[in-house]
């Protein structure tokens, strides 16, 4: 096993900072619906349009660093191994069998991993950002005495923006759970403080390495006699 850098400070700091808005979004958002009580419900209201206005300033730079960074090419969906890695979730990983596919610097996540989280970026936090918006401008009033949002039942508006908090706290037990899947139950966990995850040696026999130059990044290609090309960031 040796250290290899997987998670940038930038993406360390995005991921924690996204995960604490959201459940803070999720305490409030319930207490306002209700369900219990904490701040008490002006206060609860007031903490939850804040926190989620940060949410959406977080994203928007996240947006950007991903596109900056090249790092968006990490969710294009691939079928490569994906069928190994289902078959591993449900029966291998409850025998013992090593993980299919190899974590590595320009490769993060598995295949299931990639088509999961395209989806939570895609689909489950626009449907959640965009009903949030349309929830706090409702009949509210701009410079002009005009009423911004009227033309939408509040119910539906009410409903989606609650089915996406609820699917994402489900997304949120979901992943907490699958952090513990690693080499150790908190490997994953570590890796994602760290920046750094043990990984696997790669075999030395029949390999020769090439060192390529990134404008921003150093690699170091191991390259197998089948063509396989594995990136280890340094």
């Amino acid at each position: 096993m040796h250290k290899v850098n997987i998670y940038k400070g930038f993406e360390r700091f995005w991921h924690w900072s996204q995960a604490s808005l959201i459940i803070f979004l999720a305490l409030t958002g319930f207490e306002v619906h209700g369900a219990f009580k904490i701040f008490g419900f002006e206060k609860a209201v007031e903490f939850h349009r804040n926190a989620s206005w940060l949410l959406i300033g977080l994203l928007v730079f996240a947006i950007f660093w991903h596109i900056t960074t090249g790092e968006w090419r990490q969710y294009i969906p691939t079928t490569k191994q994906l069928k190994e890695q289902i078959i591993y979730y449900f029966s291998g990983i409850f025998k013992g069998e090593p993980h299919p596919t190899e974590k590595t610097g320009l490769s993060k996540l598995n295949p299931l991993q990639r088509i999961v989280y395209l989806g939570f970026k895609l689909v489950l936090v626009p449907m959640t950002i965009i009903s949030g918006i349309l929830y706090m401008l409702y009949k509210t009033f701009d410079q002009n005495n005009l009423v911004v949002i009227e033309d939408y039942p509040l119910a539906g508006i009410a409903f989606w923006h609650t089915m996406g908090a609820i699917l994402l706290m489900i997304f949120l037990v979901v992943h907490v759970y699958m952090t513990t899947t690693g080499n150790t139950p908190t490997s994953n966990i570590k890796a994602m403080i760290t920046g750094f995850e043990e990984v696997d040696e790669v075999e030395q026999e029949g390999e020769s390495e090439n060192k390529i130059t990134h404008p921003t990044h150093e690699h170091r290609y191991k390259i197998k006699k089948n063509t396989d090309v594995s990136d280890i960031h340094r």
